[in-house]
């Protein structure tokens, strides 16, 4: 079936994985690296500001109700249950495990994902490219201040709290600005070199993927993390991304939304971004240490989209099932009007 099937990025970043595992860099690649990294960190954050088109968001912004409660399950919800699963703590894999959890939940929303299921299941299209990229955009600002308030944990940058925020504004934010702005004269560009712009982005997140996951080798990842460790990880995914789910879906028929509405909810409301995630994470924490926490994520991102695609499958199929049985009505009731 194809919910079972893997994503081609999901099987790139395994190969990536094997790769650190087998072959790390090591001496003088090192530094080497950590400069190709942050290179591709400010491409990745430069070509989302290029692709996020004005037009497409104010189009979708006069929705602020499923605004609001969008951004609330992606940035108060979700860092909720992350806590409670900390502090629930079922099953004893490591402290590190349970922050990389808890990392993920403070991440903004996919884009790309979140808007084409969201088609896919026949949602409010222009509210979720609206609500997608205003999360990309707030989670440059809000999700290392919730690293900071939540998790305690010392970060990779040194110094204060406001050179640590001045580093990263400096590598995720100013890009993304620099792209926006160029997005009147590239926009074009970006537009019709789509396919080239996501070979981009996933090049610059397997790239720090290698990075992280060659520093965590060395310093003994795989002592660390077993077949159970691995085996908990997709089951506390799993039902993180059930409980959200079912929250956003119990909410949108609470609070009146129609269906495509509930859809765009449905799918906004529940993801977490891997290409915002896996750079940020490089930044914000110890390079021993980002391995291991991204690991989470990784696996998460999978179960997302898995999960997700057969939601949006369920949804097309009802609606492809409704279409199907007005349309001899609609015809039956041209006949009757000749009559």
């Amino acid at each position: 079936m194809g919910i079972f099937r893997l994503d081609p990025m999901m099987v790139k970043l395994i190969i990536t994985v094997l790769l650190a595992t087998f072959l790390p860099a090591k001496g003088a690649f090192v530094p080497f690296f950590e400069w190709l990294t942050t290179a591709a960190i400010a491409l990745l954050f430069f070509m989302h500001g290029a692709k996020l088109s004005r037009e497409k968001i104010i189009a979708g912004s006069s929705h602020w109700r499923l605004h609001l409660w969008i951004m609330f399950s992606t940035f108060v919800l979700f860092p909720l249950l992350g806590l409670g699963l900390v502090w629930w703590h079922p099953v004893d894999v490591g402290a590190d495990i349970y922050t990389g959890f808890l990392y993920l939940c403070i991440l903004p929303a996919t884009v790309q994902s979140a808007i084409a299921f969201t088609s896919m299941a026949g949602g409010n299209v222009a509210a979720a490219v609206c609500s997608a990229s205003a999360s990309s955009l707030l989670g440059v600002f809000i999700s290392p201040l919730l690293v900071g308030l939540v998790m305690n944990i010392h970060s990779a940058v040194p110094g204060n709290g406001l050179e640590q925020i001045g580093k990263i504004m400096l590598q995720l934010l100013v890009p993304f600005v620099l792209g926006h702005i160029a997005q009147r004269w590239i926009g074009g560009w970006v537009e019709k070199h789509r396919s080239l712009i996501g070979k981009t982005d996933q090049t610059s997140i397997l790239l720090v993927v290698y990075s992280a996951f060659s520093e965590a080798v060395v310093n003994g990842i795989w002592h660390r993390v077993g077949v159970t460790t691995l085996v908990w990880i997709l089951l506390g995914s799993l039902l993180l991304l059930v409980l959200v789910l079912a929250i956003n879906l119990g909410a949108a028929r609470l609070f009146g939304f129609n269906r495509a509405d509930e859809i765009t909810i449905l799918f906004c409301g529940s993801k977490k971004s891997l290409a915002n995630g896996v750079p940020m994470a490089n930044i914000l924490f110890p390079a021993s240490a980002v391995g291991i926490i991204v690991l989470p994520l990784m696996v998460f991102h999978q179960v997302q989209l898995m999960v997700c695609s057969y939601i949006a499958q369920r949804y097309k199929k009802q609606h492809d099932a409704k279409a199907a049985r007005q349309m001899p009505e609609k015809g039956k009731a041209a006949i009757e009007s000749q009559k």
